[in-house]
Formats: structure tokens, C-alpha cells, sequence
């Protein structure tokens, strides 16, 4: 009797076990890898962006929340796209204030990140949709 009980026990564990595996339970989407550029323009972002921009929505630091921008900035200056104006922005941050802001962002960054750094930092930033 004990040993129909005990396999009777283990089907059930086994059962439930197989029902999780199978994707019985809710689980988040993985956070898609990044490509070497875009990885290298994110440590780029950590080291000279974030400690007045916010990935996160809704969350301001000093400047706006960078989470979205790359649709955000494909609408923000009619008949430009979204790279020239995220390029732009940083190189002359002075030329489209976002309302609401202080004037505040520095504008030494053309001097400050070489070519590759500015290319690896904006294709990062497009991958924030």
C-alpha cells in the first residue's frame, strides 16, 4: 500500500513538474542582446548620459527620460529622422530644447567622444523604441 502511494506521489510530482517546464507558468520575455555597437554605446550612455538621463519612463533625473526616444525623436522636427536628430541633439543640444527642460545639457560631447563613440552611442539610443 505504502509503495502504490509513494508512485502515486511521484506521477503527480512528475506531472506538475512537466506542466512547468511546458510553459505552465507566466514568464517575462528575455531582454534582447544588444549587438557590440550598441553594447559599447550603452557603456558609453552609463559613463556620460545617465547621470542626468533616465532609461526608465517617466523617470526624470535633470534632463528628459531617454526610454522611447527613438520614436519620440523620428516625430519631434518635421522632415528629419530620427538618428539626425538624436545626433544633433547631443552635438548642439542647444537647437530643440524638449519643453519643460532647462537648457542644461553640455555641449562639449563633439570634443569629448570620437567618432565611433557618437556612432556607437546614437545606435544604442535607436534601440530604445
Amino acid at each position: 500500500m505504502y509503495v502504490k502511494t509513494l508512485r502515486t506521489f511521484a506521477a503527480f510530482v512528475a506531472f506538475v513538474l512537466m506542466l512547468t517546464a511546458c510553459g505552465g507558468g507566466t514568464t517575462t520575455p528575455p531582454t534582447p542582446t544588444l549587438d557590440p555597437v550598441a553594447a559599447r554605446g550603452k557603456r558609453i550612455f552609463s559613463q556620460h548620459c545617465a547621470a542626468c538621463h533616465s532609461l526608465s519612463p517617466d523617470t526624470i533625473i535633470v534632463g528628459p527620460s531617454l526610454a522611447g526616444i527613438a520614436t519620440r525623436a523620428a516625430e519631434r522636427v518635421p522632415g528629419m529622422d530620427a538618428r539626425t536628430y538624436i545626433e544633433q541633439s547631443i552635438l548642439k543640444p542647444d537647437a530643440y530644447i524638449v519643453e519643460g527642460f532647462p537648457n542644461a545639457m553640455p555641449n562639449e560631447f563633439g570634443k569629448k567622444l570620437s567618432g565611433e563613440e557618437l556612432d556607437a552611442l546614437v545606435h544604442f539610443l535607436l534601440t530604445l523604441q
